[in-house]
Parts: C-alpha cells; structure tokens; sequence
C-alpha cells in the first residue's frame, strides 16, 4: 500500500473528485431507499400485523387474489374452521372510508378494520390491541389520530354514525391511509353503509393442515403474510417502481467508479511498469490498487451515509422516511461491493501489463 498512499496524499483533487461523485450517488442511494422503506411501511405495517400462520384471501375466477375485491362469506368461513387441521380462524375486515370529528365538516381518508379482540396467539400484537371492546368503540391508530386531531374519549363520525374513541395505539396503516378499527359487527355494519358487502376481507388462519386443498375446495388462497403483500396493488406497483430505479443506480455507481478507475490505472500504465521491471508481483500490485479504491470508496459512502442519516432524521416527521441499517448499511456495503468490482474490472492492465512494452521498449 506504499505507493497507494503516495498517490492519495499527492493527488488528492483527483481523489477528491471520485470520493465526492461516490457521495452523491451514496446520498441518492441512501434517500431512495429511507423514502422506499417509508412508503412501504405506509402501504403494508398493519397487513403485517395480521396474526395467524396465513392470510386467506377469495381466489377470483381470472388472475390473483386482492385485499381490495376480496369477499369472504360465513360459508367459507364455517368451511376453513371445519376443516382437518385447523386450529383457529379469524375473519378480518377491511375497508377503506372517510371519518371526521363529530360535527365538523373536513373528513379524513382512513383505513377500517374489523377485528376481534380475543385473536389467539396474538400477544403483543399492535393491531389486535388497537381493537376496541364495543359497538360504539373505534381505536385509532397515531396516524388517524394527528389526522382528526383526536384523543381518547372524543367522539368521531364515521359513516353516518358516531363512535367514541376508546384508544390511540401503533402507527398502523394501509394503502397510504391510517388505520381505524372497530368490533367486527360494526366494521359490517359500516361496510354495508358505505356500499360494501359487509362480508370479511381475509381470514387469519392458524394451521398445519394442507392449505392448498383447503383453499382449493373453498374457492380461497392462503398465503404466508409477506407472500401476501402483493395482494396490495398500489404496494407491488409502486415497490417495482422505486426498486428499479435503486437497481439501476447500483448499476450506476459500479459504471461511473469503475470508469474512473479505468482511467486512472491507464495513466498509471508507466509506474505499474516500473514496478513491475522492479519485480514487483501482480498479486501485490493488484492489491495496492484494489487497497486504494476500497479506501475512497468507504471514504465517499461513510460521508454520503452521513448526510443521509442526518437530513432522514429531520425529514422523517415531513415525509414517510425511514433510516434504518436495512436502508443505509445494507446500500452502503452492496456500493461498496459493487465500487470493488468495477475497480477490478479496470485492473487488467494491471495484470495483463508486460513491463518491456508499457516502458515504451518497441520505439
């Protein structure tokens, strides 16, 4: 590393200039992926929340279940509890509507969900301890609540009818909205209102048994929770989306490093053939060079990731961001990986280098 620390102490515009494009891109990086993972958690942490083993869902005639047009009769339910193997099963409801405070006139997009408070195994679960107790009850998640300006034991109406706020718990939405739940009895009711069936949305089903026979027989699919997200269609279009753009800027950052490297190590064609005339070996030449790059890179992505926790944490109350190590680590390593390949990329003239020849000895 001798002669890479020559070259980072005397020509450090040079180095500069690559730390600070590895910045940039580790800062777009960084916001892409806060801003993914918080747009995610606003389309899917109460779906996430839904107890049980799997979520069954109406398989329809053509294509794939969907959270917004699934129906779920009282036969289908009576048919899943019945079945072999089936330890519980709790139906869910779920709708979306507009709530406001009692006699105001500014309603509020919200998430509804009908859901027991007596779901087995369900301990500590945020959504199932939102669930209110009675009829004229509703939980309101932190969202829905900073929304209506509400607090417990205030009235809201929902609906056409009024409910009291019996509790204000977890930061739980759905789709985007912010989630309210009831008793079942007064989600169907309110289903029903609203031009729905009143009939539950998915089932939570806890199980050994086979559930590809059951589902077939009843005209249902049950799918593990996270398999289940793609029922969400504004979650699968909008993950696509902004995975993409986060794929292509990885293939962005291995280009434009890996071009700088590539330039670079030509220009350095005539000291690899000094060193190399010196009896310099390959193996360590490539690690000086490799040393070299992995040092700007941890030097550009450590700065970038820097800017990137510190705006996510001031931003994060404005916009649904999220800084977590699964959006910053995790980004930080696979550029760094990626930086390493096309630096890699970009030695072959390092290895393939004859000293006789790079020295100039066919003039």
């Amino acid at each position: 590393m001798f002669v890479a620390w020559r070259e980072l102490r005397f020509a450090r515009g040079r180095f500069l200039l690559i730390g600070s494009v590895v910045a940039l891109i580790t800062v777009l990086v960084g916001f892409l992926s806060g801003l993914t993972a918080g747009l995610a958690s606003q389309n899917i942490s109460s779906v996430l929340q839904i107890p049980g083993d799997r979520i069954v869902l109406q398989q329809p005639a053509s294509g794939t279940p969907s959270f917004a047009t699934s129906a779920i009769d009282d036969a289908t339910v009576k048919a899943w509890s019945d079945a072999d193997g089936v330890t519980s099963v709790t139906p869910i409801g779920i709708t979306q509507s507009r709530v406001s405070m009692s006699g105001a006139d500014d309603p509020v997009g919200v998430a509804l969900y009908g859901i027991p408070t007596d779901v087995p195994d369900a301990d500590g679960n945020a959504l199932v301890a939102l669930a209110p107790a009675h009829d004229d009850e509703v939980g309101l998640s932190k969202g829905a609540a900073s929304d209506l300006d509400a607090s417990v034991g205030d009235t809201i109406t929902l609906a056409g009818d009024d409910y009291t706020v019996a509790s204000i718990g977890g930061d739980l939405w759905y789709s985007h909205t912010p989630v309210i739940t009831m008793t079942p009895d007064a989600w169907s009711a309110a289903s029903a209102r609203t031009g729905g069936s009143g009939e539950a949305t998915a089932l939570s089903v806890s199980s050994d048994a086979d559930w590809q026979a059951i589902g077939d027989q009843t005209g249902t699919k049950a799918e593990t929770t996270l398999s289940s997200l793609t029922a969400l269609e504004a979650f699968r279009s909008e993950i696509g989306s902004l995975g993409l753009m986060i794929a292509m800027l990885f293939g962005i950052s291995a280009l434009v490093v890996g071009a700088f490297f590539t330039v670079w190590t030509m220009q350095r064609s005539g000291d690899i053939a000094v060193l190399k005339a010196l009896g310099a070996t390959t193996g360590s030449l490539v690690r000086d060079s490799l040393g070299q790059a992995l040092i700007v890179l941890v030097a550009g992505i450590g700065l970038g990731n820097a800017v990137v926790a510190g705006v996510g944490m001031l931003v994060g109350s404005a916009l649904p961001f999220i800084v977590s190590p699964l959006t910053t680590i995790a980004p930080a390593a696979i550029m760094a990986l990626l930086g390493l390949a096309g630096a890699a990329f970009a030695l072959r003239s390092v290895t393939n280098a004859d000293p006789l020849t790079a020295l100039g000895s066919n003039r």
